[in-house]
């Protein structure tokens, strides 16, 4: 637990500073000028719930515990690999420091993706949810570890009055307690356990029960098996966000291609 937490904390004190400094630069009224922002966004959630495999593909060049998962792959290729892939939609992560990500990375995308965009970032401010509208995401993540009740309930009103959905991710069935209910529309299982570290895909099937029927659902983390996934399925599970699979490989449309088709196939 003390590494993982330590390294969220980091995370989070330094995504503070950086929000703090990205605020001075540029202004809310600044990023609500920006074109993008009056974009309609597509809905995430729709997405998967009308895809045969539910399978959001993600875009990662490396995390704090794998300094070097793909350096190779140019992102418009792997976007649009995705695509053909059939992917449901696409996690593109904007974290900077830790997993050399960038909001570039959405705005060099917005042209040539046709499903949804989900901005993988650690949200703790306002600002960040208006600049991710501001950039053509069409979907945030809050993750319940890092805010407080309060917090998420304002961030997923800001989020929803101006047309983003909100993908909540959670750890463990404690964590639903923080939920507001009114403005979620994807509710995130994550199967890396915070305090092992260990990934097990048996927390996914455990939490479920305990998430309000109305939901998305979605399992997220070391899901790399086909097998996997028809588990997940049975158990009631929608979507499946799978982070570094693909991206490990040499080329992860082909890799995200076979593994969609093939889960596609059992189904």
């Amino acid at each position: 637990k003390y590494y993982e937490m330590k390294i969220l904390d980091k995370i989070v004190e330094d995504k503070r500073l950086e929000v703090a400094k990205l605020s001075s630069m540029s202004s809310l009224k600044k990023l609500e000028s920006k074109s993008l922002f009056s974009r309609k966004c597509i809905s995430l959630k729709d997405s998967i719930l009308k895809s045969p495999g539910g399978i959001i593909c993600e875009f990662k060049r490396r995390s704090p515990s794998n300094n070097n998962i793909n350096y190779k792959s140019n992102i418009s290729e792997v976007v649009r690999g995705y695509e053909k892939a059939g992917a449901a939609g696409l996690s593109i992560l904007t974290n900077k420091q830790y997993f050399d990500g960038d909001i570039k990375d959405v705005l060099n995308i917005i042209d040539i993706a046709s499903i949804p965009i989900l901005r993988k970032e650690f949200i703790i401010s306002e600002y960040q949810i208006i600049e991710s509208k501001s950039i053509g995401s069409d979907a945030i993540l809050l993750i319940a570890s890092i805010l407080s009740k309060e917090e998420i309930k304002n961030f997923s009103s800001l989020a929803k009055s101006i047309g983003l959905e909100v993908l909540y991710e959670i750890h463990d069935a404690r964590e639903l307690e923080k939920i507001s209910w009114d403005n979620t529309d994807i509710i995130g299982v994550n199967n890396r356990n915070l305090d092992t570290l260990e990934i097990d895909i048996q927390n996914s099937i455990d939490v479920y029960s305990m998430i309000p029927e109305s939901f998305v659902k979605i399992s997220e983390s070391g899901i790399s098996k086909v097998e996997s996934i028809l588990k997940l399925r049975e158990v009631g599970y929608q979507g499946f966000l799978i982070g570094e699979n693909f991206m490990r490989t040499d080329d992860p449309f082909k890799s995200a291609y076979n593994f969609i088709k093939e889960v596609q196939n059992e189904i």
